[in-house]
């Protein structure tokens, strides 16, 4: 059985290129578990739910493990597990040379943020940037979104 690995990087954009977007999700994740080793979160995209465990990220991978949930069971969870540690967002996907950005423009407290996502199948994976790509935030765990429940981007700026 092959486990489930994500490798993903993050950049930073400044403007979404609105022509290129081929549909947009809204998208809302609340947090059970949130620390050094794992995380638990709850996800509804538009109309469909899901629970998700990732673990700690090394290098650019991390093992994710997603399942389908009924919307009562998200609710729930939202309202009862995960309090206040939610994010809001609207994502973009948008194609590139052969690949899938997924573009988050980041709602409430995290107003004014935009973050382009690219899942690859290696981390030496070589792709094409967009023009539309800024800096690269892979790194940086204050773009997790885990994170940007506790420290939200409006913090940032002050």
């Amino acid at each position: 059985m092959k486990m489930a690995v994500e490798i993903e990087r993050k950049f930073l954009v400044d403007t979404i290129p609105q022509n290129e977007i081929s549909r947009s999700k809204i998208v809302k994740q609340g947090y059970m578990v949130n620390d050094e080793r794992q995380v638990v979160r709850v996800r509804s995209i538009d109309h469909d739910h899901f629970l998700t465990i990732k673990s700690t990220t090394k290098g650019l991978s991390r093992l994710e493990f997603e399942y389908a949930i009924p919307e009562e069971d998200a609710r729930d969870m939202f309202e009862h597990l995960c309090g206040s540690s939610f994010i809001e967002k609207t994502r973009h996907y948008i194609e590139h040379q052969g690949h899938l950005w997924e573009v988050d423009e980041f709602h409430g407290k995290n107003q004014g943020l935009i973050v382009a996502e690219i899942e690859l199948e290696s981390e030496d994976e070589t792709f094409q940037r967009p023009d539309w790509i800024g800096d690269e935030v892979s790194h940086d765990p204050r773009y997790y979104n885990m994170n940007l429940t506790t420290d939200p981007y409006e913090n940032w700026k002050k």
